[in-house]
């Protein structure tokens, strides 16, 4: 079990149970720290420690071993799951290193010591910063509210008052300090997961470049770390969409913060201020109180703020009744008396504020409990799934299909938001909704049909999956092998009313066909789940936990398209019992093929013998056909023929370096590797769609044209990596190198231009143009 999400909502009530589980996350940000700083320390003992280094390694080796990643969720993807035992296979390989007495590479403090250094420095220093900045925070508030609470009552009016509005500053200041350093937690816990592994990655692959006695363990090696750089590019991606929907919905909390209040299973919580009698008098001492109207029960817990820990043992009566304290019986502000069942005598408890004195006491009154009901953030307007919104949806497929199925960009190019509305209220026109056979007019642009088609989607009064099966198909998508993944889901779409079946049929069966266009379209599998995962498997409530399943969501919407024939035209099989499951999921894991949710963003290729050329081929191609990539502009500029500025992939990653036309297989996958048109996206898009550019978070604005590259045929361009020649009409060079008069060739994935007088082929991905 992961660490639990810290929700931005119970940063207001401030809870024990917020504490601790903020704890747990400073703690695993303190055994990270740790942990960088002595890897630090390592990786310098290894670079100047040549004649030790076979000790060296081994013990950066058993470093490596021993750390474990604790992610976020009670479930990790297989990207996730492939990060977190990457160091033990890092650690495997290091020991094998050190049989072979291998030299260090002059640059390893470059691509391992510094990044690392930066991110203990920028990252898990800022977040040390913030946490001051929080606890000194805290100390000021809470000192201040107990200064407060002791004024006396007899004081002047515009005293009170003046001190009130003091305290309510202070209280809106802690608050926003408290968002901004969960927002700050969180965001480091994700960062770790690739910019922490990455620069081991690098240097691991230095390693394999410049050692000859490593040369066969790197080709060993080859597969993991491919997978385990796909791995990464896909965290990386979902976090940077993740990021964006954390950081919109901590920007709402700091807004308003009741209209975003978790929903409690109480009917009240917060801190109260509780009379006790003493040997020496009276004392208020602080607790942590929760009422529910059902059971008339109230548990106090006593808890400091200020020290963290709870004061003594938690107390739970019955409410028999609740009485309003008058200002003149008692110096204390904002007291109310309670009488419990099981206790005798009179319980004296000191609200916050008067409006907290009021909640409590409409809470215990037995009036109706103050929920924050959940809001569907999407319009619903007057969408249904009835004959006219079957009609709509037909029509626009049909159009799709008919005129505009190998368009690039399909479905994540958005439309003109005022032109969208206006088909819309045409095709929801009764008159014309009832003209079955009236196809859409040509006028209009295959853009704005598709955005009409998912904005009808998002306007029904609920998602097509809806709410009360959205954990159902998450938790399947969560499962440990495909097999599983797809058996579930598709018994729950059996389980759907009959009318959002159709309709999800109707759907998958023109998105399936969409996918089948995706060399020309390039719009794959993987990039169709990223549109629509958050339009048909949206949450009912908006929080920090639900954006981190956006992951699973798409996953889900995969396997319908990919396994769409089977789902919707089949009865779903008897579930399996937790032994059938248990085996299946243990011959999985002994021989697991890559899932669609394996799917890679940047590839590596090494040229390899031609029997593993073959097997690695044919398992790339089963295995790659959903991708999404980190780079949004190749949407609009590749093609199904090689393009120039086909070298978008991060600097920091290997390329991938074709092979020669002749160990090409005589059908490449459209997602291989040896594919030219591979297609390259943005990370996951947001799920608010009220405006046009709202659904696919798209970079390229609504009354804007796409445009092909009309970058000239030569150009100079610059070596982002080292490569040996392997023919004579390859050039060899090293990193940095400038080519001139670099233009493309007529071998696929190779480009033509000059070094030193010598014109050759370079491969497309190993240069970036200047």
């Amino acid at each position: 079990m992961g660490l639990p999400a810290l929700e931005f909502s119970d940063c207001c009530l401030d809870s024990p149970h917020f504490r601790e589980t903020l704890k747990s996350h400073e703690a695993e940000l303190d055994k990270t720290n740790k942990f960088i700083k002595e890897l630090i320390k390592d990786g310098k003992s290894l670079i100047s420690a040549l004649k030790n280094l076979s000790s060296a390694k081994r013990k950066f080796a058993d470093s490596l071993n021993e750390f474990k990643f604790q992610c976020i969720g009670d479930a990790e993807t297989d990207d996730e799951m492939c990060i977190a035992r990457s160091l033990q296979e890092f650690a495997t390989v290091l020991r094998n290193l050190e049989d072979e007495r291998i030299r260090m590479i002059e640059n390893a403090s470059k691509v391992l010591i510094t990044p690392l250094e930066k991110f203990r420095k920028e990252q898990i220093g800022a977040a040390k910063e913030a946490k001051k900045k929080y606890d000194k925070e805290t100390e000021k508030y809470c000192g201040i509210l107990e200064k407060h609470l002791n004024l006396s009552s007899k004081k002047k009016e515009s005293q009170l008052q003046e001190a009130d509005s003091q305290v309510d500053l202070v209280r809106q200041h802690f608050y926003e300090v408290s968002l901004e350093y969960v927002f700050k937690v969180q965001e480091v816990q994700e960062r770790k997961m690739f910019e922490f592994v990455e620069p081991l990655l690098a240097f691991l692959q230095g390693l394999f470049t410049f050692y000859h006695h490593g040369y066969e363990l790197a080709k060993d090696f080859g597969d993991f770390k491919m997978q385990l750089t796909i791995s990464i590019q896909n965290t990386r991606n979902r976090f940077e969409g993740t990021r964006s929907e954390v950081e919109s919905l901590m920007k709402k909390m700091k807004e308003n913060p009741l209209e975003h209040k978790t929903i409690s299973p109480y009917t009240m919580e917060g801190y109260l201020y509780v009379q006790e009698k003493r040997h020496f008098g009276t004392s208020w001492v602080k607790h942590y109180c929760t009422y529910q109207r059902d059971s008339k029960q109230i548990t106090m817990i006593p808890f400091d703020q200020k020290s963290g820990g709870k004061g003594g043992e938690d107390e739970s009566v019955t409410l028999k009744s609740c009485t309003r304290r008058k200002t003149d019986s008692i110096e204390k502000r904002f007291c109310f008396d309670v009488e419990a069942v099981d206790r005798p005598g009179v319980i004296t408890m000191q609200a916050l504020s008067e409006e907290d004195r009021r909640l409590w006491m409409e809470a215990m009154d037995g009036r109706e409990p103050v929920y924050n009901s959940n809001k569907d953030s999407q319009s619903e307007g007057t969408a249904q799934l009835d004959s006219i919104g079957f009609s709509i949806i037909r029509k626009c497929i049909h159009a799709v299909e008919t005129r505009g199925i190998n368009e690039q960009g399909l479905y994540r190019i958005v439309g003109v938001n005022s032109r969208v509305q206006k088909l819309l209220s045409v095709l929801m026109d009764p008159k014309t909704a009832s003209e079955t056979e009236t196809d859409i007019c040509a006028e209009w642009e295959i853009k704005t049909i598709t955005s009409a088609l998912k904005t009808y989607l998002r306007m029904l009064p609920g998602p097509l999956m809806m709410y009360q099966f959205q954990r159902s198909f998450i938790k399947a998508a969560k499962l440990e092998n495909q097999e599983s993944r797809v058996s579930e889901i598709h018994s729950l779409v059996h389980r759907l009313p009959e009318k959002n079946r159709q309709m999800l049929q109707l759907l998958m069966n023109h998105l399936a066909n969409v996918a089948n266009n995706h060399k020309q379209n390039l719009m794959t599998v993987a990039n169709l789940g990223v549109v629509f995962g958050p339009t048909l498997l949206r949450p009912q409530e908006e929080t920090v936990a639900a954006i981190m399943d956006i992951k699973f969501q798409n996953i889900v919407i995969e396997i319908l398209i990919e396994n769409h024939e089977k789902i919707f035209n089949t009865v779903p099989d008897t579930p399996l019992t937790n032994a059938q499951l248990h085996l299946s999921r243990k011959k999985s894991s002994d021989s697991k093929p890559p899932s669609c949710s394996e799917r890679p963003l940047t590839l590596f290729h090494a040229v390899q013998s031609t029997e593993k050329q073959e097997q690695r081929n044919s398992i790339i191609n089963s295995s790659l056909e959903s991708v999404v990539s980190s780079n949004e502009k190749s949407i609009l500029n590749s093609s199904n023929n090689l393009q120039p500025n086909m070298n978008s992939s991060d600097p920091d990653l290997d390329a991938v370096k074709p092979t020669r036309p002749n160990s090409l297989p005589p059908n490449p996958s459209p997602t291989s590797p040896l594919s030219p048109s591979w297609p390259m996206f943005s990370a996951p898009s947001s799920p608010m769609p009220t405006s046009s550019t709202s659904s696919d978070s798209s970079p390229v604005r609504p009354e804007e044209e796409v445009h092909e590259d009309a970058s000239t045929p030569f150009r100079k361009a610059k070596a982002l990596y080292a490569c040996k020649a392997e023919h004579d009409s390859e050039l060899s060079f090293t990193a940095g190198t400038v080519f001139d008069n670099v233009h493309p060739s007529q071998e696929p994935g190779w480009l033509e231009g000059t070094l030193n007088g010598k014109t050759g082929l370079i491969p497309e991905n190993y240069v970036e143009f200047l």
